[in-house]
């Protein structure tokens, strides 16, 4: 019998998915332009890798500090309240871009972004669940990734604009040369540099209120409303109880490390073989950057297709299967040192593409009035793309060679084992829910 993953007690929310699924794609857009510009952040402020990586700290750390007061909003009002939120303090991140860029200094961009991913933390709190209840539990899962198909697209638009509107406007002058302009020099080529970097992200925040505007007016479902008014502190109780979902919380955390190190150092690694190969640094970046783009349309077809997939393999078992081939093709990164690593981590994307939404589905199973304190636990997981760039961009930073291979290619043993926890958590969700009986204790 064919199912509508879009209706539930004869309600069809069609159009509210369209309007939520969208701000998939506008937050999938932000995320992915980031990543690229940690590179021109450590290139306009004369910084080493780790200090550049500080932007990925400030931008996952909004997540991880809104995540609950997020879920304590949307409780106590709407999703739809959390999404206008949420959008409003995008736009707000996006705009303090300007002040910033006046300012001149590199720690004004990192407060930009903190409020912007404050605004994505009420965004994804709010959303990912009420995708969630636009249907039946039975079909969450599917719908869920159906949705986050959209994420990908948005985030292949992001990274085009960081290509062609950042990368290949700022000066192609590299870190060791500015190091060596008079300050006068820098000061004029930093300020022309930030009025490219700032352009897209101004732009990013007229989108949100337009989208806010649009969502404000459309009469929005209650799908998922609840009058409960349970304590925090009860909720938390309850849901450390269901073993699904404080293991889903951890595989989250270690799933968003491995993305954001697998997207975020591509242009490092890219950058270092190109130039190995005879290439200018700027040339290299821009190439490197065109990898990236490639890996995202691996992500983006690959979703679709694991989405189809769902029907007729259980999630648990397709998201081991992913996380082994995705830690396969990062250890061949870690060994090759030729652009043989650069295609390995262009397939690790291929692999990623169904991780974020299964891993969320899987979690949210049985976790029932308690979905929005679920929410923001694994919201609170994407604290994993503060932590881990910090441990990848030290061992660059490092310049340790071991056996022949140059830090950039040993920085990778971090999504690796990021990649190994995602692979347990998938079977052991896969054994709870197909091996147990109901009844048996774990069974959900």
């Amino acid at each position: 019998m064919k199912v509508n993953i879009l209706t539930k007690d004869g309600v069809n929310y069609l159009i509210p998915f369209i309007l939520i699924t969208t701000c998939f794609a506008v937050w999938g857009f932000a995320n992915d332009m980031t990543g690229p510009i940690v590179k021109a952040f450590s290139k306009i402020f004369r910084m080493s890798v780790t200090e550049g990586a500080l932007v990925q700290v400030a931008f996952y750390l909004g997540y991880f500090c809104m995540a609950f007061p997020a879920a304590k909003f949307i409780q106590r009002y709407s999703f739809k309240a959390g999404v206008m939120v949420g959008l409003s303090l995008f736009a707000l991140g996006s705009f303090l871009f300007f002040p910033a860029k006046i300012l001149g200094f590199y720690y004004p961009f990192l407060l930009a972004y903190f409020i912007l991913t404050c605004g994505l933390s009420f965004l994804e709190t709010s959303c990912n669940p009420y995708i969630y209840c636009m249907g039946t539990e039975e079909t969450g899962t599917r719908r869920l990734n159906l949705a986050q198909a959209f994420n990908p697209i948005g985030a292949l638009m992001g990274m085009y604009v960081a290509m062609q509107f950042v990368q290949a406007r700022m000066s192609g002058m590299t870190t060791e040369q500015r190091i060596k302009l008079p300050e006068v020099q820098f000061n004029i080529l930093k300020e022309n540099d930030l009025e490219v970097l700032i352009g897209p992200y101004l732009g990013l925040g007229i989108v949100c209120l337009l989208l806010l505007i649009l969502i404000f007016f459309r009469k929005m479902p209650k799908a998922g409303e609840t009058s409960i008014n349970k304590p925090l502190k009860v909720a938390m109780a309850e849901l450390v109880r269901i073993a699904n979902y404080r293991e889903g919380v951890i595989a989250q955390f270690f799933y968003v490390g491995a993305q954001v190190t697998c997207w975020t150092f591509i242009i490092q690694y890219g950058t270092r073989v190109f130039m190995d190969e005879g290439m200018e640094e700027k040339a290299a970046e821009i190439l490197s950057q065109k990898y990236n783009i490639a890996a995202m349309v691996f992500f983006t077809v690959s979703r679709f297709i694991c989405t189809w997939f769902l029907k007729y393999i259980s999630p648990g078992r397709l998201l081991s299967i992913l996380g082994i081939m995705a830690a396969c093709f990062v250890a061949g990164a870690i060994l090759f040192t030729d652009r043989n690593g650069i295609y390995c981590l262009v397939a690790v994307s291929a692999c990623m593409s169904l991780m974020f939404p299964t891993i969320y589905g899987i979690a949210l199973r049985g976790v029932g009035e308690n979905v929005k304190f679920a929410s923001a636990g694994l919201i609170m997981a994407i604290l994993g793309g503060s932590v881990f760039p910090i441990l990848q961009a030290l061992i660059i930073d490092s310049g340790v060679v071991i056996f022949g291979l140059p830090s950039a290619n040993l920085s990778f043993i971090v999504p690796f084992i990021c990649f190994v926890v995602i692979v347990l958590y998938g079977h052991r969700a896969y054994v709870r829910h197909y091996l147990l009986r109901p009844g048996d204790k774990n069974y959900v």
